[in-house]
């Protein structure tokens, strides 16, 4: 008993269940082609980083008490100004 065996099977050693097309895309791989997947659009960088209200930050100085109350008035009156 000969039996003949595609030369492209025997040279790649196809295993188990994986059905054989010649090379060809298998239907799932062509069904997953026609309809490539939508990624969502990149969103923009900004080129500069938010900067933080003075006003806060301020704020926050001086409830820390790294600044007292007069360096406090003399900076909020320059920011507001």
């Amino acid at each position: 008993m000969v039996l003949l065996v595609p030369r492209q099977i025997r040279m790649n050693g196809m295993t188990g269940s994986v059905p054989y097309y010649g090379g060809r895309f298998t239907p799932a791989q062509a069904q997953a082609a026609a309809r490539p997947r939508q990624c969502p659009p990149p969103r923009p960088r900004s080129s500069t980083p938010p900067q933080p209200d003075p006003v806060v930050a301020l704020d926050v100085l001086l409830q820390h008490g790294v600044i007292d109350r007069s360096e406090y008035d003399d900076l909020r009156s320059r920011v507001t100004s």
